[in-house]
């Protein structure tokens, strides 16, 4: 992805993810205030309404209080209430006639025994024992009440009080109310978007019966008394008005909100692409140029001035871009006249490393034929035989590495060989001072592929190396091939020498590091480039009095690295 492109996308995205989180900020700020707005209002819709109904009720026990007042100099009355037989139809039709002249819409008389005299609003209800009534309408004199009674067409639900008085001997009560309808309720719903219900245990009436009530927008409740049938008894239950209120007018400003703001998101969005697309092309083109030029440069080159003109960031980086290559072509010609001496020095040193490893087997025997003819020249003949094989593979080392480095760069010769031979070979020609490696080589040839010549180096360096780190008191150096998990050969070399710690461990293999007085800290540097070249791993575990192993994994004979 280019520069241009990835500014473009990073000033789209800073400019939608700010509007976007601007306008839900502002969005759900004023959602917030205009819903706490309309709960407000519907709170006082519903305090209104349950005013309303109380000054309902007050009308009620008013309407009540004023018949009963009209009894006392009712002589007619008081007979019919003694039990006048002329009387009889006078009382049954009382109720109904005194329900209609004081604006109710159920009315009953009752005697002490809680019988049923006369009933406005049902008139077979006559005779019939309904005592509870009255006293659970006394239970709930402090708070408007609403009664389920029975009606010519069912059930009928009423706002009822009751009142009492003594009308000669006996003591009435009179129980009246008002219907509770669609129309009542409509009264208190004061806006076209409010819904008054009143919800029963039984059921819910409502203000508006093409709308299904739905609790989940109730918007503010208040609760009331209700008295209803259960069997052949009454109980006290609670009710509720409840007040919902229409979502439209909310979700209209939210629809205009959502839609300025998408309208506001994709015109800053166009502005933001736009002004990103000027920018970029401002930068990029420059870089472009700084960038052919960058690719184009040569130590050895003409020198190149890329907008060195402008006095911007880009045209500092220009001229101090030049000034850079300057810089590198002056010192071109050192670094190279260095780099040249470095390479002679190291070539050097490491002809003269591999040189000393071949010449210390001849040394050595030399100097035991020396001291064969000195103490017993008659064995001389017999122990040059003996060590002859020594002779012979260190002058054939010496042979290969001489025409190697003939060629200056030696060349790797991969092919499959056993590795058992290379390494019993190395085993022979490694005696110093006495010292006589260890081995465990199996008879049989452990075939790896790679260089023979490689793998012969990195035994007779690390077998040095063992035979040098043992204290003057002794030691064992072993030598050991195996095959490992791979299919290859594993070669181990282990000693019990003075060990590495783990500061030494970590710098074992940097050139020219060493702890032996008189080392060329070659050694092992040579060991790890010998073993990359021969696509081996190489591992070390040393632990200070304890002695070091060394494990070459060669690749199996199948190998087919280059």
């Amino acid at each position: 992805m280019s520069f241009r492109t990835r500014l473009l996308f990073a000033f789209a995205a800073a400019t939608l993810l700010s509007l976007s989180l601007l306008a839900a900020g502002v969005r759900r700020q004023v959602t917030a205030r205009v819903m706490a707005q309309h709960e407000r209002r519907v709170d006082a819709l519903a305090r209104v309404a349950m005013q309303d109904l109380a000054r309902q009720n007050a009308d009620v026990s008013a309407r009540l209080r004023s018949l009963i007042g009209s009894l006392a100099d009712d002589n007619r009355f008081r007979l019919a209430v003694q039990g006048a037989p002329a009387e009889r139809g006078f009382l049954l039709d009382w109720a109904g006639s005194a329900m209609r002249l004081s604006g109710l819409s159920m009315l009953q008389l009752q005697d002490e025994a809680g019988r049923i005299l006369s009933s406005g609003h049902f008139r077979n209800e006559y005779d019939r024992l309904e005592p509870q009534l009255p006293t659970l309408l006394a239970s709930t004199a402090d708070r408007p009440t609403v009664v389920q009674v029975r009606a010519p067409e069912g059930p009928m639900l009423v706002l009822a009080r009751a009142d009492s008085a003594r009308v000669g001997s006996r003591l009435l009560t009179l129980v009246g109310g008002i219907t509770i309808d669609e129309y009542f309720l409509k009264r208190f719903a004061r806006d076209s978007e409010v819904t008054v219900s009143l919800v029963t245990p039984n059921d819910t009436l409502s203000s508006d019966s093409t709308k299904a009530p739905d609790e989940t927008l109730v918007s503010a409740a208040e609760q009331l008394a209700y008295i209803g049938a259960v069997g052949d008894s009454m109980k006290v239950a609670p009710a509720r008005i409840v007040v919902t209120h229409a979502s439209g007018e909310l979700e209209a400003l939210r629809h205009d909100i959502d839609s300025w703001f998408a309208l506001a998101l994709a015109a800053a969005a166009l502005a933001g692409l736009a002004l990103a697309f000027w920018l970029s092309t401002g930068l990029s083109k420059p870089l472009a140029a700084l960038a052919r030029a960058t690719s184009s440069i040569s130590l050895e080159g003409p020198e190149l001035e890329v907008a060195t003109h402008r006095d911007d960031e880009i045209g500092t980086l220009a001229r101090r871009f030049g000034a850079m290559g300057r810089r590198l072509r002056a010192s071109a010609a050192q670094l190279l006249d260095a780099e040249r001496r470095a390479t002679r020095g190291e070539m050097a040193r490491q002809v003269n490393h591999d040189v000393k490893n071949g010449l210390i087997p001849i040394r050595n025997v030399v100097q035991h034929l020396a001291q064969v003819q000195e103490r017993e020249p008659e064995r001389l003949a017999a122990v040059f035989a003996e060590r002859r094989a020594t002779l012979d593979s260190s002058i054939a080392y010496l042979d290969t590495l001489a025409r190697n480095y003939a060629r200056l760069t030696p060349r790797i010769d991969r092919r499959a060989f056993d590795a058992s031979a290379v390494a019993r070979d190395a085993a022979v020609s490694a005696v110093v001072d006495g010292v006589i490696v260890q081995t465990r080589i199996a008879d049989v040839p452990a075939t790896a592929f790679g260089d023979p010549v490689l793998l012969r180096r990195i035994i007779d360096n690390l077998l040095r190396n063992a035979i040098e780190s043992l204290p003057p008191s002794g030691g064992a150096v072993t030598l050991e091939t195996t095959r490992s998990s791979a299919g290859g050969v594993r070669v181990i070399v282990a000693d019990t020498g003075r060990g590495m710690s783990d500061e030494e461990l970590t710098r074992a293999f940097e050139d020219f590091h060493t702890t032996k007085a008189g080392g060329t800290g070659l050694g092992l540097s040579v060991v790890r480039r010998l073993a990359a070249d021969l696509h081996a791993d190489l591992r070390v575990e040393s632990a200070p009095g304890q002695g070091t192993t060394f494990t070459i994994d060669l690749p199996p004979a199948t190998h087919s690295t280059a």
